[in-house]
């Protein structure tokens, strides 16, 4: 008789969350060995459940949780603990990056890298440190492109397979790639800053090194904002409508 397979102790984070019963709760989780996963929490609506405090978005827990089937049984959530709930516009930032992943990673895909991103700008969005919340976002959205192979080398020219000219500015096209850029374009980069960036991507520790290059850099956000909205198929994500319609209060 076949027995299930179990996981546990896996560092992961909780996406999104939905009602599957009176008492229980569907889970989209992103854990570090396994890729997006889906769970069922059984009791987790319940006031006396062990699992009710703990199953948040943007903290970092430890799961275990066992099956077969395209939607898995959860057995053991412990908080990780380390950090504080994002708030404000970092909480916002937040559900941002839980919705571009819910979209374009696949289910039981792993990407340990882009975790580790992850877990890394959220660090970045429970920190006080206001300045650093763009750059983070620039840096997780390129490393995220990266590793589901939407992005292109940024530096060659995507067409013709020519180094960037340092000085040359480009833009980053949702069908052309990294292409040179119109004359008065607002939207593009310099050839050397391009160049930089690929240089973070290529760093032994990515996040980091693509934050630092992409602090300075607001002509980046129109770019990648354009490039993840075409591949996931939609004008505007639900957190960004939010954000606008924030904000315009």
């Amino acid at each position: 008789m076949a027995t299930s397979k179990r996981t546990a102790d896996e560092p992961a984070f909780v996406l999104h969350r939905y009602d599957w019963s009176e008492s229980s709760l569907i889970l989209e989780v992103f854990t570090r060995r396994h890729g997006r996963v889906a769970l069922v929490a059984k009791g987790a609506k319940r006031p006396s459940s062990s699992f009710r405090p703990v199953l948040l978005p943007l903290q970092p827990l430890r799961l275990a949780f066992g099956g077969d089937a395209e939607i898995r049984t959860l057995k053991g959530a412990e908080w990780v603990g380390g950090q504080v709930m994002p708030t404000g516009d970092a909480l916002l930032s937040g559900y941002y990056l839980n919705e571009l992943l819910l979209r374009l990673l696949a289910r039981d895909d792993p990407h340990p890298r882009l975790f580790d991103a992850y877990a890394a700008a959220v660090q970045v969005l429970a920190s006080e440190h206001g300045e650093a919340l763009e750059p983070a976002l620039r840096a997780f959205e390129l490393l995220l492109l990266r590793e589901t192979g939407l992005l292109p080398a940024l530096q060659l020219q995507t067409l013709t397979l020519e180094p960037v000219q340092p000085q040359a500015r480009y833009s980053l096209q949702p069908e052309g790639g990294l292409v040179a850029a119109p004359e008065g374009e607002r939207a593009s980069t310099p050839g050397t800053q391009w160049q930089v960036l690929q240089a973070a991507l290529d760093d032994a520790a990515p996040f980091t090194a693509v934050l630092r290059a992409a602090a300075g850099m607001p002509e980046l956000k129109p770019q990648l904002r354009r490039l993840l909205h075409y591949h996931c198929g939609v004008a505007t994500l639900r957190t960004r409508q939010l954000m606008l319609d924030l904000q315009s209060l």
